[in-house]
């Protein structure tokens, strides 16, 4: 392994990952560090990306803002 580290160390590493941040936002950050890295790369060859993937300026769907609003009364000062 590179730098010394076991299977052990890369477990743990896991583990407080995991612990950190939830399962549910480890897939996400797992895309979005492979996304970089390969824009890194594409960059460094001077490859255009969106030759290959046809997906890759279309941005992800908008969700709907769920915001509550409550009607006040107004203060009249007479």
């Amino acid at each position: 392994m590179p730098f010394g580290i076991g299977a052990m160390e890369i477990a743990i590493l896991l583990i407080v990952a995991l612990l950190v941040f939830g399962p549910k936002r480890l897939p996400e950050m797992g895309r979005s560090l492979g996304r970089g890295m390969r824009e890194f790369k594409d960059s460094i060859t001077g490859k255009d990306a969106d030759d290959d993937d046809p997906l890759a300026g279309e941005l992800p769907p908008a969700r709907e803002p769920t915001a509550t609003t409550t009607t006040r009364e107004r203060d009249t000062v007479s």
